[in-house]
């Protein structure tokens, strides 16, 4: 294993992601990592579908972070999420009119919640990633109570316009797969990504 953990201080681990949602995840986990924002320009990145462009997304948050001299050593996690809908990947609202008829035209209805994962090894100077996937069953709020959501300003911060573990969770009426993926990270989906790195996540978990 590569990591220096236990007997001594755990690898650098360093977010590339503003996230509060994938940084609480990550803290949970027994994990300790300081937020490095990518600054990528996601509107300049494309890909043939939803899944490809998260995992797109994803490579290129980490890259960006992992060839900054500062963080020379560490491990550089990149991750984004998009709700596929349709075939269309849909991520954050530009302003509370899309929010609401994004909001109308899912509920009662099954998306795909598509999370890229990247995990850069800036020592070893390689890098593995992945897509996971997570069906969402939505509910069907009603207007006044898509209305009353859009106005608290949640849903135009996250992909999909929603979350599941916020003010929209009694609007999802059920999930296939892993939960952690809709909020915005996957913790097994990252295990495997670290041992595919000869990094154990254990020898990670902070003191």
């Amino acid at each position: 294993m590569t990591a220096d953990h236990p007997g001594g201080t755990p690898r650098r681990l360093v977010l590339a992601s503003a996230s509060p949602a994938r940084l609480g995840l990550l803290r949970q986990a027994g994990l300790a990592p300081e937020v490095i924002v990518s600054g990528v320009d996601e509107s300049k990145l494309h890909a043939p579908t939803p899944a490809e462009l998260a995992l797109a997304l994803a490579e290129a948050k980490a890259a960006h972070v992992a060839a900054r001299p500062e963080v020379s050593g560490a491990l550089v996690i990149g991750c984004d999420s998009v709700l596929e809908l349709d075939g269309r990947a849909l991520g954050k609202p530009a302003d509370a009119a899309e929010a609401t008829a994004r909001w109308k035209e899912m509920r009662g209805r099954v998306g795909i919640l598509q999370t890229g994962h990247c995990v850069y090894d800036t020592r070893a100077k390689r890098y593995e990633s992945a897509t996971a996937s997570t069906v969402v069953r939505f509910g069907e709020p009603t207007d006044a109570e898509v209305a009353a959501y859009v106005a608290s300003g949640e849903p135009l911060h996250v992909a999909g316009a929603f979350t599941l573990d916020g003010r929209s969770a009694p609007f999802i009426d059920g999930i296939d797969g892993d939960p952690g993926n809709v909020i915005g990270l996957s913790l097994p989906l990252l295990r495997r990504l670290l041992a595919k790195l000869d990094v154990g996540i254990t020898e990670l978990w902070s003191a």
